[in-house]
Protein backbone atom coordinates (compact mmCIF):
# COMPACT_ATOMS: atom_id res chain seq x y z
CA UNK A 1 0.00 0.00 0.00
CA UNK A 2 1.74 3.11 -0.84
CA UNK A 3 -1.18 5.51 -0.13
CA UNK A 4 -0.61 7.68 3.03
CA UNK A 5 -3.72 8.90 5.41
CA UNK A 6 -4.58 11.84 7.49
CA UNK A 7 -7.18 10.63 10.14
CA UNK A 8 -9.39 12.44 13.06
CA UNK A 9 -10.43 10.81 15.68
CA UNK A 10 -12.95 11.98 18.27
CA UNK A 11 -12.88 9.63 21.73
CA UNK A 12 -9.14 8.92 22.06
CA UNK A 13 -8.79 8.71 25.70
CA UNK A 14 -11.88 5.53 25.91
CA UNK A 15 -10.99 1.59 25.99
CA UNK A 16 -11.10 1.22 22.19
CA UNK A 17 -10.68 4.83 21.15
CA UNK A 18 -6.49 4.58 23.25
CA UNK A 19 -5.97 1.42 21.60
CA UNK A 20 -6.88 2.47 18.18
CA UNK A 21 -4.69 5.93 18.68
CA UNK A 22 -1.64 3.64 19.47
CA UNK A 23 -2.69 2.18 16.46
CA UNK A 24 -2.95 5.28 14.02
CA UNK A 25 0.94 6.33 16.24
CA UNK A 26 2.68 3.07 14.73
CA UNK A 27 0.99 2.85 11.39
CA UNK A 28 3.53 3.84 8.72
CA UNK A 29 0.61 4.63 6.40
CA UNK A 30 -0.68 7.10 8.77
CA UNK A 31 0.55 10.37 8.08
CA UNK A 32 -0.85 12.33 10.68
CA UNK A 33 -3.65 11.91 13.46
CA UNK A 34 -6.07 15.00 14.76
CA UNK A 35 -7.39 13.61 18.03
CA UNK A 36 -10.64 15.70 18.65
CA UNK A 37 -10.70 15.84 22.63
CA UNK A 38 -12.50 17.10 25.58
CA UNK A 39 -9.22 17.45 27.87
CA UNK A 40 -5.62 16.95 27.63
CA UNK A 41 -4.42 13.16 26.59
CA UNK A 42 -0.65 12.48 26.62
CA UNK A 43 1.04 11.61 23.38
CA UNK A 44 4.81 10.84 22.45
CA UNK A 45 3.99 11.22 18.89
CA UNK A 46 4.94 14.12 16.63
CA UNK A 47 2.26 12.90 13.89
CA UNK A 48 -0.85 13.34 16.70
CA UNK A 49 -2.34 16.60 16.92
CA UNK A 50 -4.61 17.13 19.76
CA UNK A 51 -7.62 19.57 19.02
CA UNK A 52 -8.71 20.28 22.25
CA UNK A 53 -12.69 21.47 23.12
CA UNK A 54 -15.17 20.79 25.78
CA UNK A 55 -18.09 19.93 23.23
CA UNK A 56 -15.26 18.75 21.07
CA UNK A 57 -15.84 21.43 18.31
CA UNK A 58 -13.55 22.63 15.87
CA UNK A 59 -12.94 26.66 15.81
CA UNK A 60 -10.55 26.64 13.06
CA UNK A 61 -10.89 23.80 10.18
CA UNK A 62 -8.62 26.37 8.21
CA UNK A 63 -5.53 25.21 10.52
CA UNK A 64 -5.90 21.12 9.58
CA UNK A 65 -3.24 21.06 7.33
CA UNK A 66 -2.94 18.43 5.48
CA UNK A 67 -6.92 18.05 5.86
CA UNK A 68 -7.93 14.69 7.48
CA UNK A 69 -10.15 12.02 5.09
CA UNK A 70 -10.50 9.42 7.67
CA UNK A 71 -12.80 9.87 10.80
CA UNK A 72 -13.24 7.89 13.58
CA UNK A 73 -15.45 8.15 16.51
CA UNK A 74 -14.88 5.71 19.70
CA UNK A 75 -17.35 7.93 22.33
CA UNK A 76 -20.44 6.32 24.45
CA UNK A 77 -20.82 6.05 27.72
CA UNK A 78 -23.19 4.26 30.40
CA UNK A 79 -26.04 5.50 32.34
CA UNK A 80 -24.24 5.08 35.38
CA UNK A 81 -21.34 7.11 34.22
CA UNK A 82 -24.26 9.48 32.54
CA UNK A 83 -26.39 10.02 35.39
CA UNK A 84 -29.57 9.49 33.65
CA UNK A 85 -31.02 8.22 30.39
CA UNK A 86 -31.39 12.08 29.10
CA UNK A 87 -27.82 12.34 29.64
CA UNK A 88 -26.95 9.52 28.08
CA UNK A 89 -28.51 10.34 25.07
CA UNK A 90 -26.58 13.60 24.81
CA UNK A 91 -23.40 11.91 24.58
CA UNK A 92 -24.35 8.97 22.31
CA UNK A 93 -26.49 10.29 20.12
CA UNK A 94 -26.35 13.98 19.82
CA UNK A 95 -22.90 14.84 20.67
CA UNK A 96 -21.85 11.41 18.08
CA UNK A 97 -23.94 12.87 15.34
CA UNK A 98 -22.31 16.08 15.69
CA UNK A 99 -19.31 15.54 15.64
CA UNK A 100 -20.12 13.27 12.36
CA UNK A 101 -21.32 16.73 11.29
CA UNK A 102 -18.48 18.31 12.01
CA UNK A 103 -16.13 15.80 10.31
CA UNK A 104 -17.93 15.92 7.41
CA UNK A 105 -17.83 19.77 7.53
CA UNK A 106 -13.94 19.80 7.38
CA UNK A 107 -14.03 17.10 4.65
CA UNK A 108 -13.61 13.77 6.24
CA UNK A 109 -14.83 11.16 3.55
CA UNK A 110 -14.85 7.79 5.13
CA UNK A 111 -16.24 7.68 9.01
CA UNK A 112 -15.87 4.57 11.38
CA UNK A 113 -17.92 4.77 14.39
CA UNK A 114 -17.81 2.61 17.23
CA UNK A 115 -21.87 1.11 17.79
CA UNK A 116 -23.20 -1.96 19.78
CA UNK A 117 -24.30 -5.42 18.87
CA UNK A 118 -28.09 -5.25 19.00
CA UNK A 119 -27.71 -1.61 17.57
CA UNK A 120 -31.54 -0.43 16.53
CA UNK A 121 -33.72 2.67 16.59
CA UNK A 122 -36.76 0.08 17.66
CA UNK A 123 -34.63 -1.22 19.82
CA UNK A 124 -36.34 -1.69 23.66
CA UNK A 125 -33.36 -0.64 25.26
CA UNK A 126 -33.11 2.82 25.81
CA UNK A 127 -28.72 2.87 25.07
CA UNK A 128 -29.13 0.06 21.72
CA UNK A 129 -31.89 2.53 20.87
CA UNK A 130 -29.91 5.60 20.70
CA UNK A 131 -26.88 3.02 18.96
CA UNK A 132 -29.72 2.35 16.60
CA UNK A 133 -30.57 5.81 15.76
CA UNK A 134 -26.70 7.48 15.59
CA UNK A 135 -26.34 4.61 12.77
CA UNK A 136 -29.85 5.72 10.61
CA UNK A 137 -28.34 9.42 11.29
CA UNK A 138 -24.48 9.22 10.13
CA UNK A 139 -25.75 7.24 7.52
CA UNK A 140 -27.65 9.66 5.89
CA UNK A 141 -24.98 12.30 6.17
CA UNK A 142 -23.24 11.37 2.76
CA UNK A 143 -20.26 10.10 3.71
CA UNK A 144 -18.39 8.20 1.02
CA UNK A 145 -17.89 4.92 2.90
CA UNK A 146 -19.56 4.61 6.98
CA UNK A 147 -18.25 1.82 8.59
CA UNK A 148 -20.49 0.37 11.88
CA UNK A 149 -18.61 -1.58 14.34
CA UNK A 150 -20.74 -3.35 16.46
CA UNK A 151 -18.91 -5.42 19.33
CA UNK A 152 -20.18 -7.82 21.99
CA UNK A 153 -18.64 -7.31 25.20
CA UNK A 154 -15.22 -6.19 25.36
CA UNK A 155 -12.91 -9.02 27.37
CA UNK A 156 -10.72 -7.28 29.86
CA UNK A 157 -12.54 -4.37 30.67
CA UNK A 158 -12.43 -3.87 33.88
CA UNK A 159 -13.53 -0.52 34.51
CA UNK A 160 -17.15 0.86 34.11
CA UNK A 161 -18.71 -2.22 33.70
CA UNK A 162 -22.60 -2.27 33.37
CA UNK A 163 -24.07 -5.08 35.42
CA UNK A 164 -25.27 -6.96 32.76
CA UNK A 165 -22.01 -6.86 30.74
CA UNK A 166 -20.06 -8.31 34.47
CA UNK A 167 -22.63 -10.46 34.08
CA UNK A 168 -22.09 -11.73 30.56
CA UNK A 169 -18.35 -11.70 30.57
CA UNK A 170 -18.48 -14.46 33.85
CA UNK A 171 -20.51 -16.43 31.75
CA UNK A 172 -18.28 -15.94 28.45
CA UNK A 173 -15.60 -17.21 30.32
CA UNK A 174 -17.32 -20.67 30.76
CA UNK A 175 -19.39 -20.92 27.68
CA UNK A 176 -16.35 -19.46 24.59
CA UNK A 177 -15.18 -22.15 23.49
CA UNK A 178 -18.83 -23.28 22.51
CA UNK A 179 -19.77 -19.86 20.57
CA UNK A 180 -19.39 -21.09 17.08
CA UNK A 181 -22.02 -20.61 14.01
CA UNK A 182 -24.35 -17.62 14.37
CA UNK A 183 -22.98 -17.37 18.58
CA UNK A 184 -19.79 -16.12 17.42
CA UNK A 185 -21.23 -12.92 16.94
CA UNK A 186 -21.94 -12.70 20.68
CA UNK A 187 -18.64 -13.74 21.70
CA UNK A 188 -15.78 -11.04 23.62
CA UNK A 189 -13.55 -9.19 21.78
CA UNK A 190 -10.74 -7.52 22.81
CA UNK A 191 -10.78 -3.72 22.42
CA UNK A 192 -7.45 -4.04 20.24
CA UNK A 193 -9.12 -6.12 17.83
CA UNK A 194 -11.99 -3.77 17.43
CA UNK A 195 -9.48 -0.66 17.05
CA UNK A 196 -8.03 -2.90 13.84
CA UNK A 197 -10.75 -3.57 12.16
CA UNK A 198 -11.72 0.11 12.39
CA UNK A 199 -8.52 0.93 10.77
CA UNK A 200 -8.36 -1.64 8.15
CA UNK A 201 -12.03 -1.14 7.43
CA UNK A 202 -10.99 2.48 6.47
CA UNK A 203 -8.06 1.96 4.10
CA UNK A 204 -8.83 -0.69 2.71
CA UNK A 205 -10.67 1.41 -0.42
CA UNK A 206 -13.57 -0.75 0.23
CA UNK A 207 -16.18 1.33 -1.78
CA UNK A 208 -19.21 0.14 -0.34
CA UNK A 209 -21.05 3.12 1.02
CA UNK A 210 -22.35 1.49 4.40
CA UNK A 211 -21.10 -1.25 6.03
CA UNK A 212 -21.82 -3.09 9.30
CA UNK A 213 -19.10 -5.48 11.42
CA UNK A 214 -20.28 -7.37 14.55
CA UNK A 215 -17.39 -9.15 16.29
CA UNK A 216 -17.37 -12.62 14.24
CA UNK A 217 -17.08 -9.81 11.54
CA UNK A 218 -14.24 -8.08 12.59
CA UNK A 219 -12.60 -11.04 13.07
CA UNK A 220 -12.62 -13.17 9.89
CA UNK A 221 -11.33 -9.39 8.21
CA UNK A 222 -8.56 -9.58 10.81
CA UNK A 223 -7.66 -13.49 9.92
CA UNK A 224 -6.93 -12.37 6.29
CA UNK A 225 -4.62 -9.34 7.39
CA UNK A 226 -2.87 -12.06 9.87
CA UNK A 227 -2.26 -14.00 7.04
Amino acid sequence: MAQHFNVMIAGASGLVGSNLLTLLEQTSHIQSVYALCRSPIETHSDKITILLDGALRITDSDGLNPPPTLGFICLGTTVKQAGSKAALEKIDYELVCDVAQTMKMVGITHIAVVSSLGASPRSLSHYLKCKGRVEKRINSMGFQRVVFVRPGPLAGRKKDIRPDESAVQSLFKVINPLMVGPLRKFAPISAESVAKAMLYSLINQDESQCTVYDSANMRDMLAKYNR
